[in-house]
């Protein structure tokens, strides 16, 4: 009887062994915070399955997961009709949450709250607005006593989701930025210094008096930095919130496309904030590992039923309610 107990042990353990998952992904540093709290505690939740990622910003997820070197990718920009073409493992564009990018300095001696419109950022990146008391930035920011002191950009140089969500911004603000630099994971800058990650930018914004840069909303909350209200585009500043970014969700949730590759930056609405987006999890439609693939099915749908409470709470926007209906949808469909 003890040695059948012992036996029936062993067998279980065996078992265990087998069915256990290390899943690999990669890529954008922007919902890392969260990314990180959920595969914790889905890892907690599922002991036999253990999720590794690497924050290596979106240009490097998109490149691991179309090679096939990780088993799924992350990234804050869609991918192109292009990568998707030349993509070696072909997959799906899995929307998680929805955050905010904010325009972050440091301004010694000024203590409010600064507003920036859209073509004021742009022209600063392109090199046109290069002091801190600019009459145009001042025009947007009346009674503050700005300083002339040079302005020192700062830039993601790594391959960037954030980057792709502020340039597309930028883009549809400014036309002298379309033509000059236009919108993508990576652009050719005009001016400043780059840093790798949004850990990155916030690290030297931080160190470096009279700069500016752009980072994840919950990046400037986690360091304590100023971060300005934004021009929308019905001419309000409006601060990032949850509250703005669930606002520019709202109309692109009604005409969601069914490869979830939508841009919501510069949406309608009085209290949209302007630089807001969706950011995806790349799936392989067809894995080669049915068990890997069952594993990833199980934590997008558990994201889906739990996740998505938390997502305020790091100041992300969790997926509207139709939006999150389509995903437990496309779910089924990857093999």
């Amino acid at each position: 009887m003890k040695r059948n107990v012992i036996a029936a042990g062993v067998l279980a353990l065996a078992t265990l062994g087998a069915s256990a998952q290390n899943i690999n992904g990669a890529g954008a540093t922007f919902p890392y915070p969260i990314y990180s709290k959920w595969f914790t505690e889905y890892s907690q939740q599922h002991p036999n399955v253990k999720i590794n990622y690497q924050s290596i910003g979106s240009g490097g997820g998109i490149r691991q997961v179309s090679e096939g070197t990780v088993d799924f990718g992350a990234t804050d920009g869609p991918m192109s009709d292009e990568q998707i073409a030349q993509a070696k493992i072909k997959t799906q564009h899995i929307p998680t949450v929805l955050g905010a990018v904010v325009p972050v300095y440091n301004l010694p001696g000024v203590n409010k709250d600064l507003n920036f419109s859209g073509d004021v950022i742009a022209d600063i990146y392109l090199g046109k607005i290069s002091k801190w008391n600019d009459g145009r930035i001042a025009k947007d920011n009346p009674g503050v006593s700005l300083p002339d002191k040079p302005i020192l950009p700062v830039y993601r140089s790594d391959g960037s989701g954030t980057t792709y969500i502020f340039t597309d911004y930028l883009s549809k603000v400014s036309p002298d930025w379309v033509s000059k630099v236009g919108k993508g994971t990576s652009v050719k800058w005009s001016t400043g210094i780059g840093q790798k990650g949004n850990e990155g930018v916030a690290g030297m914004v931080r160190q470096s008096p009279y700069s500016f840069g752009y980072v994840e909303l919950i990046y400037a909350l986690q360091n304590k930095m100023p971060f300005g209200s934004v021009k929308n585009a019905s001419g309000k500043f409006v601060k990032a919130t949850t509250d703005g970014v669930t606002a520019a969700a709202a109309a692109a949730a009604k005409t969601m496309p069914a490869d979830y590759r939508v841009s919501i930056t510069n949406a309608p609405g009085p209290n949209s904030y302007p630089i807001s987006s969706f950011t995806w999890l790349l799936i392989p439609l067809h894995s080669t590992d049915a068990a890997k693939s069952d594993a990833l099915k199980g934590f997008m749908n558990w994201m889906l039923d739990h996740g998505e409470s938390e997502a305020s709470s790091l100041s992300y926007a969790p997926l509207p309610k139709q939006v999150q209906d389509m995903v437990r949808k496309t779910i089924t469909q990857i093999k």
